[in-house]
């Protein structure tokens, strides 16, 4: 196996790399992110800075390099980043409208959560939206089991409410459980790691990879919660071939939604509506309300049908100041170039005199 294979290079990225050929580039995957630097490894390694043409051209900060991406690299700069495969996103953090990306190019999540007091069906839902509408596939993993008298109690609760998921309860401070994502991690497939701070996900890493590569902190005695230790964001390659990210931890998370992400994370909502009386049914009251009725009968838990309306309602939010920020910027970017041509005439005007 090559090293690009080894990392996850796919006949997917054959077909986009061949539009960089007699361009004498190199290609790379970025394995961790500092300070506007990319560490990259693949047909070259170390660490690498984006050209100037790039940064100037970049249509928006989600077009540069992420962790999990692949980029064209000549002479220890990046020059392209790859169409990537999937791509996990949310709204950056502050009043700014704009797209954070987390991680690219992933084939599975593990919504990290952790007992006793992280586990929140709200929290997980948006998580697993983020999840389906980048491109990957979630799977919630519960840790820190031994601090639950009866978590499986608590992993068959939330089975019930995400029945579309795969969840899977821990312990990794004491190995307990972890056989059971070994079907996730294949190797040269990527899994990528998201949750809150203080769940476990550093602990987690270092079982997996089987060293300490992650720095972790002990819980506090005053709230249960561990404390936020990973800062970076990084690829690691696991002992059986298997490449998994670890993110920062979330202390708030606005998923960055089209709608598909929002649907496959409801599905079962979706389905049970198809059944209303009226196509444009907003289950709040209306007569035939097929959802009303699935909540009344104990079908579809009150609390669910309640964080998808609570999401919708945000996605078509952030949808609306999307197209106020793209018309801002496109406004911004015409000034630019308008300015650089009446600069251009006046410097051919002072020739020419």
């Amino acid at each position: 196996m090559s090293s690009r294979e080894r990392l996850g290079w796919t006949p997917f990225l054959d077909a986009h790399a061949a539009a960089f050929a007699g361009r004498d580039y190199a290609f790379a995957r970025v394995i961790e992110e500092q300070r506007g630097l990319s560490r990259v490894s693949g047909d070259v390694d170390g660490w690498m800075e984006i050209s100037g043409k790039f940064r100037y051209e970049a249509a928006n900060a989600a077009a540069f390099p992420a962790i999990g991406d692949w980029v064209a690299v000549r002479a220890n700069v990046i020059h392209h980043v790859l169409e990537r495969r999937s791509v996990i996103s949310r709204a950056a953090a502050g009043r700014t409208t704009a797209e954070q990306v987390v991680a690219a190019n992933v084939d599975t999540i593990f919504v990290v959560t952790a007992l006793p007091q992280d586990v929140n069906a709200r929290r997980l839902e948006r998580y697993l939206a983020m999840a389906w509408d980048g491109g990957a596939i979630p799977a919630v993993v519960i840790n820190k089991s031994d601090l639950s008298d009866d978590p499986e109690a608590v992993s068959r609760a939330i089975s019930a409410r995400l029945p579309l998921v795969d969840v899977v309860v821990v312990s990794a401070l004491h190995e307990r459980g972890l056989e059971a994502l070994a079907p996730y991690l294949q190797p040269a497939r990527t899994v990528a790691l998201a949750g809150s701070s203080g769940v476990g996900k550093s602990t987690l890493v270092n079982r997996l990879i089987g060293r300490a590569a992650a720095r972790v902190s002990t819980i506090s005695d005053a709230d249960g919660k561990g404390r936020h230790t990973t800062t970076a964001r990084q690829l690691h390659e696991l002992p059986g071939g298997a490449l998994l990210i670890d993110t920062p931890g979330m202390r708030e998370l606005q998923p960055w939604l089209d709608g598909d992400g929002l649907d496959a994370a409801f599905d079962d909502v979706l389905a049970i509506a198809e059944s209303c009386r009226f196509a444009d049914c907003a289950h709040d009251g209306e007569p035939g309300c097929a959802v009303a009725d699935a909540v009344a009968d104990g079908r579809l838990d009150g609390d669910r049908l309640e964080n998808y309306r609570r999401l919708a309602r945000e996605t078509a939010f952030e949808d609306r100041k999307r197209d106020k920020a793209a018309a801002a910027e496109h406004k911004r970017r015409w000034k630019q170039l308008h300015q650089a041509q009446k600069a251009l005439y006046r410097s051919r005007d002072r020739d020419r005199g």
